[in-house]
Formats: structure tokens, sequence, C-alpha cells
């Protein structure tokens, strides 16, 4: 039966079988570098989701499965001198590892939903998702080393990094907030000085007006004054 979409249109044949692929473990693709492609589209949200989460809490208070304890325990009892600060893809990748980590990864089949699933995860934890700073994992090697750098507070760096930018952006918008407010000011106190000059200005006017009109009563008083004075001799 051919396989169909949502709308009844074929599926090509490049989609099958990267459907297929995704549907296989992590260890039957080894490192093949197109198959390795179709787990990152897949598994790139949830990196997103995971970033974002330990750049808005503090990562040693983060909790990411039921089982916590029990993986964190088994992985430093295998791996107690593993550096995860900055991983080295060999100590992963490499043949002798991959024997390693496989009798660790088995313990967590049917504990761990997914537990070979494919995931993305840094090499430097200090760093985010790039290319060159992200390879590929199951999902139980994930969350080993994640829980590992989050109790021991390696993935903190990331945290304070991004509050501290969070915080210089709240520093400089509140300063353009407080210029903007400044210069309202200043066109505010320009205008009432503008009327105030205009309102003496209007006020000189009508003083003069008031002295002249009063000299011309003064006249016009003298006039008739002098012409009384006249009828009277």
């Amino acid at each position: 039966m051919a396989a169909t979409s949502g709308t009844d249109e074929p599926v090509s044949g490049e989609l099958v079988s990267v459907a297929h692929a995704l549907s296989l473990p992590a260890e039957s693709y080894g490192n093949d570098p197109d198959i390795e492609m179709a787990w990152a589209m897949r598994a790139m949200q949830h990196a997103e989701v995971y970033y974002k989460l330990i750049s808005s809490v503090d990562p040693q208070f983060l909790k990411l499965t039921k089982v916590d304890d029990q993986i964190y325990s088994e992985f430093r009892k295998n791996f107690e001198t593993l550096r995860i600060d900055v991983l080295d893809p060999e100590e992963l990748k490499s043949e002798l590892a991959k024997e390693k980590w496989r009798p660790f990864c088995l313990k967590f089949n049917g504990i761990v939903e997914d537990f070979n699933y494919g995931t993305l995860l840094r090499l430097d934890c200090s760093q985010g998702y790039t290319e060159e700073n992200t390879i590929f994992a199951p999902r139980i090697q994930f969350f080993a080393i994640e829980i590992a750098r989050n109790r021991e507070g390696y993935n903190k760096a990331v945290y304070i990094s991004v509050q501290d930018k969070e915080g210089e952006k709240g520093v400089n918008n509140g300063g353009e907030k407080r210029a903007d407010d400044g210069e309202e000011e200043n066109t505010k106190n320009r205008g009432e000085k503008g009327a105030d000059s205009g309102e003496e200005k209007k006020e000189g006017i009508n003083r003069e007006d008031k002295t002249d009109k009063g000299g011309e009563k003064e006249k016009e008083a003298d006039k008739e004054i002098n012409q009384s004075g006249e009828k009277a001799m």
C-alpha cells in the first residue's frame, strides 16, 4: 500500500525513506550524515525548548525526568571522570566509547520514554546550539550529561549570560526612556517660557496703550478747563 499524506497525495520515496530512518534507534544509523540531518530536523524543536528553559530558570533547580536521581547516580558511577563542561566527541562516538555507553543506556529501556531517541547535544555547555557545537546522541545520553551539567553548575553560565544581556537591555531602554522624558520636559519648559514671554509682551503693549489713552484724556481735560476759563472771562 502506497503511503499517503493528509491530502491523499502520494508521499515521495525520499520522504518515506526519511520517515523510516527516523523510526530507527540512534545506534542503527551510525554516523551517516544524511540520516543525522533527518534526525536533526526532528530534534531541533526539543533543543530550542531546552535552551530557552536553561536560559530563563536557574538550571540547578531543573528536573528533566522523574528519575533524575537514578540517571545522575548511574552516570557518575560509570563515567566518574568524564569531563562534561566541554565534551570530547571521541568520548561519545568512538567504538570504544559506544561499548562503554551501551550498557548504561540499556538500563533505562522502559524507564525513560524514547530512551534511544536521537537528540541534539551541545559540546561546549557555555554555548548554544550551533552547527559547530552540536552532536547527535541518544536521549538517555543527553539526559545523563545535561542533568550532570545542571547539578554540577556548568549550565549556569548560559543562564547568567542571558540574564545579564536582559539586564543590560532593560537599563538601555530605561536610559532611552529617561532621555525622551527629559526632552519632553525641555520642550514643555520652552513652550511655557514662550507663552510667558508672549504674555509679558502683551501686557507691555496694554500698558503703553493705557498710558497713551491717559495722556489724551489729560489733554482733553486741559482743553475743557481752558475753554471754561475763556467763557468765564
